[in-house]
């Protein structure tokens, strides 16, 4: 299992305010471009997560179903921290504010991946199970390529 590139970013963010250095997080952001940078990247994965996508995997793919509610609790705390910490050192809940070319591409794009994403789902069901055809084995390998081109990344 990996974890998303943005997972821990609301727990540093949370830290720094804890500690009273919203401020100084806030002036690197207006002054410098490495973490102007950083945040950018972040933001531009985080404007990619959909939840609920995530707990359909969670839920249909996850045997240890304890496990599964746990991590999906973590990362759903972890991602609503990020948004509200990354939100007051941008100065906007926006997180293609910087990027509107993404964000149009983003709405254009999302709504061909779900039913790419449920498809993903049925299909490594079926292989888990057992089912490990040449079709079944291609309609993995179709829809991951698939979804990595539709969020152009990694997926």
């Amino acid at each position: 299992m990996s974890l998303p590139g943005w997972f821990g970013l609301g727990t540093a963010l949370a830290t720094a305010a804890e500690a009273g250095r919203t401020g100084d997080l806030v002036r690197l952001h207006r002054d410098d471009m490495f973490w102007r940078t950083v945040l950018s990247n972040a933001a531009m994965v985080l404007a990619k997560v959909d939840l609920g996508i995530a707990g359909l995997y969670a839920e249909r793919l996850v045997t240890d179903r304890s496990a599964g509610e746990r991590v999906m609790a973590a990362i759903t705390e972890e991602h609503h921290l990020v948004l509200r910490h990354l939100a007051e050192v941008t100065g906007t809940d926006d997180l293609l504010a910087d990027n509107p070319v993404l964000a149009r591409s983003n709405r254009n794009r999302f709504a061909y991946l779900d039913p790419l994403h449920v498809l993903q789902v049925e299909l490594l069901g079926r292989y888990r199970s057992g089912d490990e055809g040449e079709m079944v084995q291609r309609g993995i390998h179709l829809t991951l390529n698939a979804i990595a081109t539709g969020l152009r990344n990694s997926g």
